[in-house]
């Protein structure tokens, strides 16, 4: 499924398998996530993808052949293939841990090719060994959903109530990892969304409201995976002293103006950006240990189109997948 051009519709298409260069891997493709950075590429709300470009970065994948270069994988490896796709590995950032900052960096999905197709080619270093125990389908969110959520649930500290502003992919994941952490968790969804709060109670939450709502309790950090700016100072006024709003995604609208009183009092607000192999390798190793649970509804590729309409309109639970 290819994209033309911001804004429009995917289109069907019959491409050659690519080739892998040099340290890629080929890959044939399984399972790919559906996310709503997919959803900013498409939408034209992320700048100068490679065009015509087949999106997706939540990929499952069994290895069928290696580039030049390429280690550490098998023929018949099952791996999963993250937004983050390459690194330069010189400039300071990733020199220094913090590889998702390189201003080099490529994205799959994105600058690269990604999984909405039947094969696929990724950088051999950015292919991440999955978890057993997680069949394709319940796999893929975890590649992205599950990695973002983590990042950020880090970056809460050592906060003991949390709340979740919009109930997602990600939020459904990190919910999990919360509680199994002995955080309390407030699930924050659209005004009215009584089958949104629902499924949140369901995963565990100990409460469930819409984001005009105050939480039953002072939160000690948000995380704002809804890309929606006026989110931001609701979820100021609902922490504590010193507690942190993270946000949690890759685009969101215009932050609107706020009193410096609900920031006051050491608030802090940070964002969150791509991920590290790290992160990948960590939170997939924790992952089977909690369980995580993926609640995934799968679409076949070429309604690929629908699977983001639902996404878009917010009419998923949990997350989306386009099964191969």
């Amino acid at each position: 499924m290819v994209l033309d051009r911001p804004g429009g519709q995917l289109r069907g298409a019959e491409l050659p398998d690519p080739d892998p260069g040099p340290g890629e891997l080929s890959l044939a493709v399984k399972v790919c996530g559906v996310c709503r950075t997919d959803l900013h590429v498409v939408d034209g709300e992320l700048p100068d993808p490679k065009l015509p470009l087949v999106p997706g970065h939540q990929i499952v994948g069994e290895v069928v052949a290696a580039g030049s270069g390429a280690e550490g994988h098998e023929v018949g490896d099952r791996v999963g293939v993250p937004w983050l796709g390459w690194t330069c590995g010189e400039c300071r950032y990733c020199t220094s841990g913090r590889e998702n900052l390189c201003p080099r960096a490529r994205f799959t999905g994105y600058q690269i090719d990604g999984g909405y197709a039947g094969h696929a080619v990724a950088d051999h270093r950015y292919c991440l060994p999955l978890p057993d125990g997680y069949p394709d389908l319940q796999a893929a969110p975890l590649l992205c959903a599950g990695l973002i959520g983590y990042r950020s649930l880090r970056m809460c500290g050592d906060a003991e109530t949390l709340g979740l502003y919009g109930y997602g992919a990600s939020a459904h994941i990190v919910s999990q990892v919360a509680k199994h952490q002995g955080r309390r968790v407030f699930a924050l969804t659209r005004p009215g969304d009584q089958a949104a709060q629902e499924f949140a109670r369901s995963m565990g939450v100990d409460w469930a409201g819409g984001s005009d709502e105050v939480p039953p309790e002072e939160l000690d950090a948000a995380i704002i995976f809804a890309p929606v700016g006026s989110l931001v100072p609701a979820a100021l006024k609902a922490v504590a002293r010193g507690g942190v709003v993270v946000c949690a995604g890759i685009h969101m609208s215009e932050i609107p103006a706020f009193s410096y009183d609900i920031l006051w009092e050491e608030r802090s607000i940070r964002s969150v950006a791509n991920l590290t192999r790290a992160d990948g390798e960590e939170f997939l190793a924790l992952a089977p240990e909690i369980p995580v649970h993926t609640e995934v509804t799968p679409y076949p590729l070429e309604r690929a189109n629908e699977a983001l309409g639902d996404l878009r309109s917010g009419r998923l639970q949990g997350a989306a997948a386009l099964q191969l």
